[in-house]
């Protein structure tokens, strides 16, 4: 069963050839989460080889959250502030390539406020779906010693922290969604991949650029992306995707840390 509004043109209307499509493909994803993704595997394979080196678990080894970028309060703000304007800007940059004339972009992905009550009853549904049982696999791979020790940033910072931090979310939350769905499947599709085809693609690549948190992260995210995937296809509309993924980054920005600082030993905080 299909949404009466599909967002995807199945066809390819304006004539783009196969070799543009590829080249914009790879540029767009080499500036994103393609680029996040090789570094993300690369710090994973660094991480097993410490591991093994020293004799250790992957769960003795940490990384942090939304990690300061500056010791003076002013300078961090503003790095921090600047990081997820660019972050935003990849995602004005995909929403454009996009557009196509006579067709609005954003209403052709779903990405507006016109079924909004609708988008977030969906996307908390997921938060309940995926975001629970990813806090529960997040546990057990700490406690098996597989997932790294996730650090999250201390709220305490400064005045500004909080307030970052959602922003941060936001930012997650669209750059990844727009990206992996609206994008991606639009230009997938335009080049004959099936549905199926492009749900596991992007479930893979999903779980690519969390792969530095551990195995944990990887299967997680990859069965997240299979969901998000499945409902995009489904629903025709990124919007509630991007409300469940924002939801669940802000638990696990300003959430988890608040969590850890009740009970240390649950999460596995050293």
């Amino acid at each position: 069963m299909t949404s009466r509004e599909h967002p995807i043109d199945e066809r390819n209307p304006t004539g783009i050839p196969r070799a543009r499509l590829w080249w914009e493909i790879g540029i767009v994803l080499a500036l994103s989460v393609g680029q996040s993704a090789l570094y993300s595997v690369l710090s994973f394979v660094r991480t097993v080889q410490r591991a093994l080196a020293e004799n250790a678990a992957i769960g003795d080894q940490s990384t942090q959250l939304n990690p300061s970028r500056d010791s003076a309060a002013l300078w961090d703000l503003t790095y921090q502030l600047l990081g997820i304007f660019f972050s935003l800007c990849l995602v004005a940059l995909v929403v454009y390539l996009l557009w196509e004339p006579g067709s609005n972009a954003l209403r052709r992905i779903g990405l507006d406020f016109r079924r909004f009550g609708g988008d977030l009853g969906r996307g908390i549904l997921l938060v309940i779906v995926i975001g629970v049982p990813g806090l529960a696999l997040y546990l057990v791979g700490r406690a098996l010693g597989i997932t790294v020790e996730v650090v999250p940033s201390p709220l305490d910072a400064a005045w500004f922290t909080v307030p970052v931090l959602l922003l941060a979310a936001v930012r997650a939350g669209l750059l990844e969604e727009v990206i992996l769905l609206g994008y991606l499947f639009d230009r997938l599709r335009r080049l004959g991949w099936s549905w199926w085809s492009i749900i596991v693609a992007t479930a893979l690549l999903r779980a690519a650029y969390h792969a530095y948190q551990g195995v944990g992260a990887i299967i997680g995210n990859f069965v997240m992306g299979l969901v998000f995937g499945w409902c995009y296809r489904r629903w025709g509309r990124v919007m509630p995707l991007v409300i469940a993924h924002t939801l669940i980054d802000v638990v696990a920005f300003v959430g988890y840390p608040l969590a850890v600082g009740l009970w240390p030993a649950l999460f596995g905080a050293s």
